[in-house]
């Protein structure tokens, strides 16, 4: 949530169609130009008038004086009411003014009109700061229109630029705000296009007055102790605790009944290359034991299980990242750019291995038995099946455990940061060895982060499938015993995940 917000005034707080039209065509008419289509003159809404004249019509400085005196011969008492307040706007208005939030109008049409419309509509009431062009052709740029409104908005202290957005319906107030440095929201419903705005990379684009209302009033409720409740109470516990113990038990009783099919099947006669596939009869190796299993029989089991219990949470997940995406979609309504995704890519090929790295280079994977008897799990079965199970099939469910239900939920009753350091925690725990706590805590926090920046449950799915795929193919190539099991190389490592996800909080600052 912003507390200082700059509202362009046509195309946004009302719809000045009919009278900007009607004035362009008279003054066109006073050229001998007869242009009878006015939705062709809707163009002239948003730019300065000079520049319009000029650009769509190919007169001259000169000639875009004369257009103008003759615009506003017109406009100044006649068009000028030619006017109406969009639907929604006053109340808008009035509720933003009422959560404390400051606003101030930044228009391109001459000051003197603008106050008089906001006067006449009965909305000048709600602006602190009003700053339009000037009727000599001075301060007519949008950017230089910003810059007087932030000026007076903040009466010449320090401007706080992170805590201003600029809302306009044209690319010329994506423009002029990026020009000095705010966030700008586009507003569809206006003269500009959703096209036109996404090309001017608005930060936010909105549908509609009620749309641009949820959104500037984000977070007002959390942020006064209106609306989040705070904390979690047994109830609360035992609602996500549920979700995790049906889980950890639909997936191990999925792998008990695994092992019981296996054991009917010892003495059953099999095709020749399932049974090498489950089974290990060679006497020297069972050293009497009753039963030898493969580690493909292994990994199979623990994918059975994972789906099993992927399928168990399914229904609540679905629920819950559904209710998440509805709830937070105002924040992602503007299309991210391939930037984003490649500093989260670089950010989680970072994190990886630089975590790997360190981890091995303290020493902590060869003091782990647990570690190292899971490890032995994994990697004791067919590569292909190795990397679909713990490369595909268990991002899935765990996913739809970790993030799909219990940060979704926690994220209900606290902040999200917190929510994330919490189901984080929680992920680290869940693999019950040290090494892999440590490792699952720092890439649940990314995964966690990477689906509140994008908005998107799929990029959780995406970092983790990565993350498992990478470590996975990795383990199979001899680089243990090399000079890439270095310091400078992790710290390399480390620096690419620490600058990557700096830049991105500085893209979009998503807590």
């Amino acid at each position: 949530m912003k507390k200082y917000l700059l509202f362009d005034l046509d195309g946004t707080l009302t719809d000045p169609g009919v009278g900007i039209t009607t004035c362009v065509q008279y003054a066109l008419k006073s050229f001998g130009i007869e242009e009878p289509d006015l939705e062709k003159l809707e163009r002239f809404i948003g730019p300065p008038l000079r520049d319009s004249f000029m650009e769509f019509y190919g007169f001259s400085a000169e000639q875009a004086e004369e257009a103008v005196a003759k615009y506003r011969e017109r406009f100044h008492d006649t068009g000028i009411f030619e006017n109406e307040v969009y639907a929604g706007i006053p109340q808008m208005l009035k509720n933003l003014q009422s959560k404390g939030l400051f606003l101030a109008v930044a228009s391109s049409k001459p000051q003197v009109f603008v106050e008089r419309i906001l006067e006449h509509f009965d909305l000048r009431k709600y602006f602190s700061v009003v700053v339009g062009s000037e009727l000599d052709g001075s301060r007519e740029s949008k950017d230089e229109i910003v810059q007087e409104a932030l000026n007076r908005l903040f009466a010449y202290k320090p401007i706080q630029r992170g805590q201003v957005y600029m809302i306009g319906d044209r690319r010329f107030d994506v423009e002029g705000a990026r020009a000095i440095g705010i966030e700008a929201v586009g507003v569809a419903y206006g003269y500009g296009s959703m096209e036109e705005l996404k090309e001017a990379k608005a930060d936010y684009i909105v549908r509609s007055v009620e749309e641009l209302e949820k959104f500037l009033l984000r977070g007002v409720e959390e942020e006064k102790g209106e609306s989040r409740p705070e904390g979690l109470s047994f109830r609360r516990i035992w609602v996500m605790l549920y979700s995790f113990l049906l889980f950890m038990v639909v997936r191990n009783i999925v792998m008990y009944a695994v092992d019981l099919l296996c054991v009917q099947l010892w003495d059953a006669t099999l095709p020749a290359a399932l049974d090498a596939f489950l089974f290990v009869r060679d006497p020297e190796i069972l050293k009497g034991d009753q039963f030898g299993f493969t580690g493909n029989q292994g990994v199979l089991k623990s994918a059975l299980g994972f789906v099993g219990g992927g399928l168990a949470v399914w229904s609540n997940a679905k629920l819950l990242i559904q209710k998440t995406k509805e709830e937070t979609k105002l924040s992602h309504l503007r299309r991210e750019s391939w930037a984003g995704y490649l500093l989260l890519a670089g950010a989680a090929v970072g994190a990886v291995l630089g975590l790997n790295l360190l981890l091995e280079l303290l020493g902590l994977v060869n003091k782990s038995g647990a570690y190292q008897a899971v490890q032995e799990d994994q990697y004791s079965a067919a590569f292909l099946l190795g990397l679909i199970t713990f490369g595909v099939i268990s991002p899935v469910a765990e996913e739809l455990l970790f993030r799909g239900i219990i940060h979704n939920y926690l994220r209900r009753f606290m902040k999200p940061k917190l929510a994330l350091l919490i189901s984080s925690a929680l992920f680290g725990i869940y693999h019950m060895n040290y090494v892999q706590g440590i490792y699952g805590f720092f890439m649940g926090c990314l995964i966690a982060y990477a689906y509140e920046y994008f908005g998107d449950f799929k990029m959780a799915l995406a970092v983790h499938a990565a993350a498992n795929i990478l470590v996975y193919c990795l383990t199979y190539a001899p680089i243990v015993n090399t000079a890439f099991v270095s310091w400078p190389v992790c710290l390399v490592f480390a620096a690419l995940a620490v600058g990557c996800l700096g830049t991105l909080n500085k893209r979009k600052n998503v807590f």
